[in-house]
């Protein structure tokens, strides 16, 4: 058994560069660029107003005027207009492009129009009211960087500079593996002994939100089955994700068919609750990963946050910075392993401040629906409330 400190350190070092491809930029939000975005043009590509109003000539100020014959009106979306006569105007519309002859907007709200003149009714500042070509970025500047994991915000760069398909990073092909005579699909009414299967649809729920859509398999406590279904799934996938079948049960037989497939155990049993019995390793000629969780569902759930989704990270070149939390009560940790505990989030000042959530152990899903995500607390120590401590979040809202 290794320390969770090991146990991730040994996670991250098996990442893997799965290669790239192009997308639809619409169908691109989520995933991770493999390629620097350039600005295709100047951005704002011409002299553009910011207001609805009159451009004017500043000089024509300068030289105490301040009435203004109106020559006419410029709109949006229409090529450059030109002002004949600099002691006039033209009406111009928010995005327009700014006349020849003019350097100056003034808003409606500032003027007074009647007779065809526009009569200024406030200060003016020369340059006003202009969002000048070139003040954002200029061409072949870049826009966004490679390694970037697209939002909605680069969504709308992408669109702007007409970059229609996005060089990304591949994602892994994982195939998700529950274990287990017990469980029964969600549709069927369990018998007594038996439990419908979960913790494979909350981890598909979970891979969709990183962009990855998973197979499934369920294996029958069988030894010579599993041995049998698992070489065939690793000359087919990228990764393995397991539930179940990794304690010390007598029916537990995932170790013992990893073993026998020839598959490098990196580790075995961490020294972490909830999900000491996780178990990872590596297909030395397939190169699939395989995370081989524990089956109780808190387990896990915490499991694939705390080590799958930086592992993704890692694989993906994304730099994820450690969330904190503030403790809003006193917490001991009395026990020789690195717990995560479940916590729901209250905003306080400005500050996340965690509460521990009740719980009947790593067999509480249903914890899960009060659970913000869960704090990590190194081995034997106590924390006094106002305590700033490491955060795994579970939630969307949280993912930053």
């Amino acid at each position: 058994m290794i320390s969770f400190k090991e146990a991730y350190k040994k996670v991250l070092e098996q990442k893997e560069f799965y290669g790239t491809e192009k997308v639809l930029f619409t169908s691109s939000f989520g995933r991770v660029l493999a390629e620097d975005i350039l600005a295709d043009r100047d951005f704002p590509a011409f002299n553009r107003a910011t207001k609805d109003g009159i451009a004017i000539h500043y000089s024509t100020i300068e030289q105490q005027r301040n009435a203004f014959p109106i020559e006419g009106i410029v709109a949006a979306g229409t090529q450059q207009a030109k002002l004949k006569d600099v002691s006039h105007c033209l009406e111009i519309m928010t995005g327009a492009v700014l006349p020849e002859n003019t350097d100056t907007v003034v808003m409606y709200e500032d003027i007074n129009i009647g007779n065809g003149t526009a009569t200024l009714q406030k200060e003016v500042k020369k340059g006003q009211n202009i969002h000048w070509q070139g003040s954002d970025t200029t061409k072949g500047t870049v826009v966004i960087k490679k390694n970037t994991q697209i939002t909605a915000a680069e969504i709308g760069i992408l669109a702007a500079v007409g970059k229609v398909e996005v060089l990304v990073k591949k994602l892994p092909k994982v195939t998700l593996i529950s274990t287990g005579n017990e469980l029964v699909a969600v549709h069927e009414t369990p018998l007594p002994h038996q439990i419908r299967e979960s913790n494979m649809l909350s981890l598909h729920a979970l891979l969709e939100a990183n962009k990855i859509t998973p197979q499934h398999f369920h294996l029958k406590d069988d030894k010579e089955a599993v041995t049998n279904s698992l070489r065939e799934l690793l000359h087919s996938n990228d990764v393995l994700i397991l539930s179940g079948g990794v304690s010390k049960g007598k029916y537990d037989y995932i170790p013992e068919a990893f073993e026998a497939l020839k598959v490098e155990k990196v580790f075995h049993r961490v020294k972490q609750r909830p999900g000491k019995p996780f178990w990872f390793g590596v297909h030395p000629k397939t190169k699939t990963v395989i995370f081989s969780f524990p089956g109780n569902p808190v387990s896990t759930f915490a499991n694939y946050h705390v080590y799958f989704k930086a592992w993704l990270a890692a694989c993906m070149e994304l730099s994820k910075k450690a969330m904190k939390v503030v403790l809003g009560e006193a917490i001991s940790n009395e026990v020789p392993l690195t717990v995560f505990k479940n916590v729901k989030l209250n905003d306080e000042n400005g500050k996340k401040v965690a509460f521990l959530v009740t719980t009947n152990g790593s067999g509480d899903l249903m914890s899960l629906a009060e659970t913000d995500g869960f704090i990590q607390l190194p081995p034997q120590e106590t924390f006094e409330k106002g305590t700033v401590v490491r955060f795994v979040p579970t939630r969307n809202e949280f993912y930053k």
